[in-house]
């Protein structure tokens, strides 16, 4: 009998005769090489974990005794035949090996370390959602994720402000350095995502970067669909770190940053100031002897300096303010466990100075500083061999500090003050002033008192699951419980001050010296309680996984800014179905089914539901692609549901009235208290509502070198709460919101990224780009004469004003333009296109002004590894951005004609500069032509920056480990290192433009111990 083998099938039984044949990933196998030292006499079952308690996939497992070698399936799972004292070696790209001795138990698992040694991006191997987590080749929603070794790259307080340029789809805005209120306003997909904190719906920002596991956003219907009536804004979810199986890790880390000013806006000296101001006032025709104009005795000595406290020149930034401040960070965290318990628990300590002057004699600090104290513990209990359960608890302490006058009023006057106003100090060491400028800069900065907030914050976040597998194998329910209570108390003590001004041997006062006021209260308190209960039930019937998920809950929340407000209460039922069929094939289903207490009729719940489907299909399972070697993944998937978004208002369906003033009628007649009646009442007024369409391709090609993702999204947001434009005045009062606007948002994200080892170099690029556009579908627009005036058709939120074709140049130029009624105009003035052509400019001729293109942001990481060095960076750019430049952070002479003159009004129309003006003439006080909105001021806000920047080395661990450390790793980062922008912002911020608290510069140094 003759024996015919194919060659494919003859290689494989001479693979498995040399014992050379590991388990391929994802599939459990008992494969044991012929060279064992000794046979092996137990079954051993085991779960591969990564420190959150999420299954690993694809985890080799080794056994060096026996030669054994495979790996974990989907669900973590592997089984090996060894002895018990053997020692296994556990592994997998991105976290550390793992040494684990067998004992008795043929049950157990173990958890492998994120390699915070790595430089390349943690891949997701379990993508978190709200209420759970899915492996990541069977997510089929639009997600993106930071990890935490990425996010401690970034020196801040606030998370918000480190996922800037590191996902897709996620626009932020830093626009201001104020500490303690320097966090960023986040867009994702046009819209305002919601924040969730392990589960549960949260508002705080600010705390330790440390105890942060990862931040995750959820962009598509089919993500937030469980949310229900709060899921079309798109959501935020940040999972705090959680303990481990494994021996207790403790790490420190200390570091010291210094904070320097991106920009300031710059203001003229005295004589240039004088010098113009003098210009402004002539050419707005105001006469010679009016007593306004500086003389040439004044001129000259503003310019030589020759009498600082009759014609000071005074720098009043440079008096006030320091170049740099120090931010100074410490953290403590220690996490580990057993099969029975688990921990993690950290403290964090922050101070942050701010950059104002202080004086030694002042015995109470004045500076604008921030500090908090934050504390994170999470215990996780194996209570019985079916019940587990855990306390997340954090608590927050901050403390703020500034000025008795306010940070605010001090950068605000600081804007508005000409360098000639007055002399910080007279000769007898009195704070100066005049009857015009009585608020001295440094008098308010240092003699006004101080003013204090205290910040306490508690969250408490309990669960307790119970495995239901002896009713029906897979099933589990769960409850969870949790609570935030928020407080803040200002404590005031500002006092007065007097200014004087030296004439001759006198000083005139103004102001009087006070006494310091002594006062407190309440800023704002709030508290938060939150029930959910849920019922799972997962199983696997040969290929076919089926996953089910159910879940009841209750938010309840007060008003922190309104003590007096009624609770606002969000109740309802979710759920999830999710099936794959060997995981090629993958289809999932999300409800939600819930409303709040603020609908009629009298508070009952309104409720909503809101589904969401999805697809994917993991192509390269397929067998025609197994030729395609050089492809690794490839999943296609696509989503479309309605989500919700409640806007109710406060109880708007209640008709209202209130108390007016007293009306007295004749002499001694009485009075009559007035009713007032409030806005008016709408009884059917409902949810707004998202219909989103969501389309991607995913997958890792040449050995997982490169990975991509590309999605498409158009989202129709209808049933906006919004007041009809069509409504009439002649009522006498005020309309209510009704559910009638359509807008559309679109755009595309994309992301690549290549990540090798080179002999012992490892490095990576990574490069994400968005494209997010918006229309106005329906609005109720009044009747408009004229197609360019309606806001339907035209970008979200798109600015409006008169297109500006440059400046007059000529008398001649005016006399045959349009002209504008009410203003005489001269050469040097804006001039307005006439778009009807009626030979009139006004309200007609108002259209769309600046870019209506897409927004489109981006981001690169690149970084290096070798020998113990890693270095990082991070770009960031936006593009197609307007900026809007007005008020008295821009205009010349603002506040009737006392306020600031800038550099860049240098640049103003005369009739010298005619060719080369990029700035109107100037005028004393406001001028209502130039003043007007319109493209002139419309600025290109496009920037590219480098945001991030880390050097680290970690010591070698044969040095380190003679001292029982197992980590030490010395660093230096820093953050808003450079900034590139467009040269129409005349230097000023691309973000923080507006003239106040300025963004930040930090270069920071630290060290990092572990043991």
């Amino acid at each position: 009998m003759k024996l015919m083998l194919k060659p494919a099938l003859l290689s494989l039984l001479v693979c498995y005769t040399l014992g050379t044949v590991a388990a391929p990933p994802g599939k459990i196998s008992n494969n044991v090489k012929k060279r064992s030292h000794r046979v092996a006499e137990n079954e051993f079952k085991g779960t591969v974990l990564d420190d959150q308690n999420n299954p690993l996939a694809d985890a080799t497992i080794k056994n060096p005794i026996t030669r054994f070698e495979t790996r974990s399936n989907k669900s973590g799972k592997f089984i090996l035949t060894a002895n018990i004292g053997d020692t296994i070696i556990v592994s997998l790209q991105g976290y550390k090996n793992l040494k684990y001795v067998l004992g008795a138990e043929k049950e157990f698992s173990v958890s492998l370390e994120t390699d915070q040694g790595s430089v390349a991006p943690t891949k997701a191997l379990a993508v978190q959602q709200i209420y759970n987590t899915v492996p990541q080749d069977l997510v089929i929603s639009s997600n993106g994720a930071v990890y935490n070794k990425d996010l401690l790259k970034s020196p801040v307080t606030s998370f918000r402000n480190a996922l800037t340029g590191r996902l897709a789809g996620l626009y932020t805005l830093q626009s201001s350095g104020l500490p303690g209120s320097d966090g960023a306003s986040l867009t994702l997909r046009g819209q305002a995502p919601i924040l969730i904190i392990d589960g549960v719906v949260a508002n705080i920002t600010s705390f330790d970067m440390e105890e942060i596991e990862s931040v995750t956003v959820l962009k598509d219907a089919l993500a937030t669909a469980m949310l229900g009536v709060r899921g079309s804004h798109g959501a935020i979810v940040v999972t705090t770190k959680k303990g481990a199986a494994k021996k207790q890790q403790i790490s420190f880390t200390a570091q010291t940053a210094i904070q320097q000013p991106i920009t300031w806006t710059k203001p003229l000296n005295s004589f240039d100031y004088a010098t113009l101001r003098n210009e402004a006032m002539k050419n707005d025709g105001v006469p010679a002897n009016s007593g306004l104009y500086y003389s040439q005795t004044a001129l000259d000595a503003y310019k030589n300096h020759t009498d600082p406290i009759n014609y000071p020149d005074v720098d009043y930034r440079s008096a006030i303010t320091k170049n740099s401040s120090l931010f100074n960070r410490y953290t403590f965290s220690a996490n580990g466990g057993n099969s029975s318990a688990r921990y993690f628990v950290s403290m964090e300590n922050v101070n942050q100075s701010g950059f104002l002057a202080t004086v030694d004699s002042n015995k109470y600090e004045t500076n604008n500083n921030f500090n908090s104290y934050i504390i994170r513990s999470n215990v996780d209990l194996n209570i019985t061999k079916k019940l587990t359960g855990g306390l997340y608890l954090l608590g927050r302490i901050q403390n703020s500090n500034e000025p008795g006058a306010t940070t605010g009023t001090i950068i605000s006057n600081l804007l508005n003050t000409p360098a000639n106003a007055y002399p910080l100090l007279n000769p007898n060491n009195s704070f100066a002033g005049n009857q015009l400028y009585q608020n001295n800069l440094l008098a308010q900065t240092i003699g006004s008192g101080y003013r204090q907030r205290y910040f306490r914050d508690i969250i408490v976040n309990l669960y307790l699951r119970q495995d239901l597998s002896d009713l029906l194998q897979g099933l589990w329910m769960k409850g969870k419980v949790a609570f935030n209570s928020t407080l803040a108390e200002d404590i005031t003590r500002n006092k007065g001050f007097a200014v004087f001004q030296q004439t001759g041997a006198t000083y005139a006062q103004f102001g009087t010296n006070g006494t310091q006021a002594n006062g407190n209260g309440i800023g704002y308190q709030g508290k938060m309680d939150y029930e959910e209960f849920s019922l799972g039930y997962d199983k696997t019937v040969g290929k076919n996984d089926f996953s089910v998920l159910l879940l009841a809950n209750r938010d309840n929340s007060t008003d922190a800014n309104d003590a007096q407000a009624l609770p606002y209460t969000i109740v309802g039922t979710s759920g999830r179905f999710a099936y794959n069929y060997d995981g090629k094939y993958v289809a999932e289903a999300t409800f939600g089914f819930n409303g709040s207490n603020r609908y009629p009729p009298d508070g009952n719940y309104k409720l909503g539901f809101f589904p969401a489907i999805g697809l994917g299909w993991n192509m390269e399972k397929e067998s025609f692609m197994k030729p395609l070697t050089a492809i690794s993944k490839l999943k296609l998937y696509a989503s479309y549901g309605i989500n919700g978004w409640d806007s109710p208002g406060y109880f708007t369906y209640y008709q209202r009235y209130f108390d007016g003033p007293a009306q007295y009628f004749g002499t001694g007649a009485g009075s009559v208290t007035t009713i007032t009646e409030g806005t008016l009442a709408n009884g059917n007024l409902t949810f707004e509502k998202a219909a989103k369409l969501n389309i991607g391709l995913s997958g890792t090609l040449l050995k997982d070198r490169l990975s991509f993702t590309a999605e498409y999204f158009n989202n129709k947001y209808y049933d906006l709460a919004m007041q009809r434009g069509s409504n009439s005045t002649t009522l006498g009062n005020d309309y209510p919101n009704q559910n009638i606007g359509q807008n559309r948002y679109f755009g595309w994200e994309g992301t690549v990224g290549w990540q090798q080892n080179i002999k012992q170099v490892q490095f990576f690029v990574s490069v994400n780009a968005s494209s997010v556009g918006s229309k106005i579908i329906f609005a109720d627009e009044p009747a408009q004469p004229y197609s360019w005036m309606y806001r339907t058709g035209q970008p979200v939120g798109q600015q409006y004003g008169y297109v500006a074709q440059g400046l007059f140049q000529t008398q001649a130029e005016i006399n045959s333009s349009a002209t504008t009624v009410g203003y005489k105009a001269q050469p040097g003035d804006i001039k307005y296109q006439d778009l009807n052509s009626d030979g009139v400019i006004n309200q007609n001729d108002v259209t769309a002004i600046g870019s209506t293109k897409p927004l489109f942001f981006y981001g690169i990481t690149l970084g290096f590894g070798w020998k113990g060095f890693d270095v990082s960076l991070l770009f960031q750019g936006v593009q197609n951005r307007n900026v809007y430049l007005s008020g008295n952070s821009y205009w010349a002479f603002q506040n009737n004609g006392t306020g600031q003159a800038y550099q860049h009004n240098l640049t103003r129309w005369t009739p010298q500069t005619a060719a080369t003006a990029t700035y109107p003439r100037l005028s004393y006080g406001s001028n209502s032509n130039n003043d007007a909105t319109s493209s002139y001021w419309v600025r290109s806000g496009d920037y590219f920056r480098l945001k991030n920047a880390e050097i680290g080395y970690s010591l070698p661990a044969s040095l380190i480990s003679k001292i029982r450390l197992t980590t030490v790793r010395i660093f230096a980062n820093g953050y808003n290192l450079a900034t590139s922008s467009s040269s129409e912002l005349d230097g000023l911020s691309p973000e923080s433009y507006g003239g106040g608290y300025p963004v930040m510069r930090l270069y920071n140094f630290g060290i990092n111990i572990k043991f």
